[in-house]
């Protein structure tokens, strides 16, 4: 087991993996930057480092500052949470070649299933469902034009090594395929420095839905159920939740057989999730693999009682997964909902600031994920997300219920949150029945 672990993140999930360390006897190196000095990570962490100025740019994605500073502090291990680096190959191949292990799959793995394209023409290739659409990378806009007319439209482009919903464009008519194909490829450039594009049939209605697995390094793989991530805005996930309204248990078993099939495809070690895209004729379609933990984990956690950012670091240290299939057994019905310092009658515009005051949440099955505080300055310059809050109970109703009455007590004041969005989210019909698509904040909430 490891002596000390670096933690290449910051906000809750450096908070997050700190805990889990904590439990394990890790030793913590947090990494911050110069505005972040006061944060909760720097303080809890056995050691922090500052790696550089406020730019992630020049801080959080800054390799070589942050092995520098694994070197420096005898880490001899990167945990890189999500965002960031932590679906970066190149990363992943120098914490090797310093010999420093890196807590997540192999370099060459991330390589192969961050590019999307290429993941879904393996895919297809072992019998994993996809989503029609183009055999590999789009050259030029006629071949576009032609796989476009070919699987009919609606269509959607996305970036190759897309992700966070950014390089995505739907296309409901040649008219407008020009303008989409060029957006796209300028998004993806910025974005991602890859301006490698491709093409995919457009699933109307459909509910989104990944299946989480761990993998160790003697090749046991298992999942642990899923998570329903439709409740999304632009393709940015606001609440998830577990069971999927839309699965039974034979569609649950088919989807999760398919993740595992997807993960010894690659050869995949860790923690890792595989999305699909289910149509309303419960066909479900291979989307994309995130080769890192998820926003989202605490929900399967909730689910399953299984530690996961625990099995991520006992997966790298080369440990035997000690788990089997039939010993997993979700139970009951657990929701999350993302906490963003934003402001919905603005157009989401991020409201970061000071927080005067604040009260958390609390009671039974309920969950907290955050690194703020009273006195807490959010800065401007990263994601709004400011906690996560995470519900458990026996069914969907009485986990609604609770989701509801822990936002209600969850006071922050001194700047704007999304919370009052998220209650209306909890009281509308289409919700509280299950019967929603990805299309939902779109219809439900959008003003006409």
């Amino acid at each position: 087991m490891f002596n000390k672990i670096l933690i290449a993140n910051r906000g809750e999930i450096a908070l997050r993996i700190i805990r889990a360390c904590r439990e394990m006897n890790i030793k913590t190196v947090a990494i911050y930057s110069d505005i972040d000095k006061d944060s909760l990570h720097v303080k809890l962490a056995d050691e922090a480092v500052c790696i550089g100025p406020a730019s992630s740019n020049k801080s959080y994605l800054n390799v070589k500052n942050i092995l520098e500073a694994a070197c420096l502090t005898n880490s001899t291990a990167i945990h890189p949470g999500f965002g960031f680096l932590s679906e970066n190959s190149k990363f992943a191949k120098m914490c090797e070649e310093c010999n420093i292990k890196f807590i997540g799959p192999n370099y060459n793995v991330i390589d192969l299933m961050g590019n999307k394209s290429n993941a879904k023409e393996m895919m297809k290739k072992s019998g994993v469902p996809v989503i029609p659409g183009s055999d590999g990378i789009i050259k030029d806009y006629e071949s576009a034009k032609e796989v476009a007319s070919k699987i009919g439209y609606p269509i959607m482009i996305k970036a190759a090594n897309g992700g966070g919903g950014k390089g995505i464009r739907l296309v409901n008519k040649e008219e407008d395929l020009e303008e989409a194909y060029n957006i796209v490829k300028k998004e993806a450039k910025v974005s991602f420095n890859d301006e490698e594009i491709y093409i995919e049939k457009f699933v109307e209605n459909p509910r989104h839905v990944e299946i989480q697995i761990l993998a160790d390094e003697h090749g046991n793989v298992v999942y642990l159920g899923e998570r329903d991530c439709t409740i999304q805005r632009r393709n940015q996930k606001i609440l998830e939740e577990s069971p999927s309204t839309v699965l039974n248990d034979e569609l649950r078993k088919k989807m999760g057989e398919a993740a595992i099939k997807v993960a010894k495809t690659v050869n995949y070690t860790n923690a890792g999730t595989i999305e699909f895209l289910v149509d309303k004729h419960k066909n479900f379609y291979f989307m994309e693999m995130n080769t890192r933990i998820q926003v989202e984990h605490p929900v399967t956690e909730m689910m399953t009682d299984i530690d996961i950012v625990k099995y991520q670091i006992k997966i790298a240290a080369g440990e035997k997964l000690g788990l089997k299939q039939e010993d997993i057994h979700p139970k009951g019905h657990s929701i999350e909902c993302r906490v963003n310092a934003e402001n919905p009658d603005k157009n989401f515009m991020p409201c970061p600031g000071k927080i005067h005051k604040l009260n958390l949440p609390g009671g039974n099955g309920v969950r907290v994920d955050t690194s703020v505080y009273e006195g807490y300055v959010i800065p401007p310059n990263y994601d709004s997300m400011i906690a996560k809050l995470i519900v458990h109970a026996e069914n969907r109703n009485e986990a609604i219920a609770k989701m509801k009455r822990a936002l209600n007590e969850f006071n922050i004041e001194g700047i704007t949150t999304n919370i009052d969005y998220l209650i209306k989210i909890l009281n509308n019909k289409k919700f509280i029945s299950g019967d929603y698509d990805t299309s939902f904040i779109a219809k439900e909430f959008t003003k006409k």
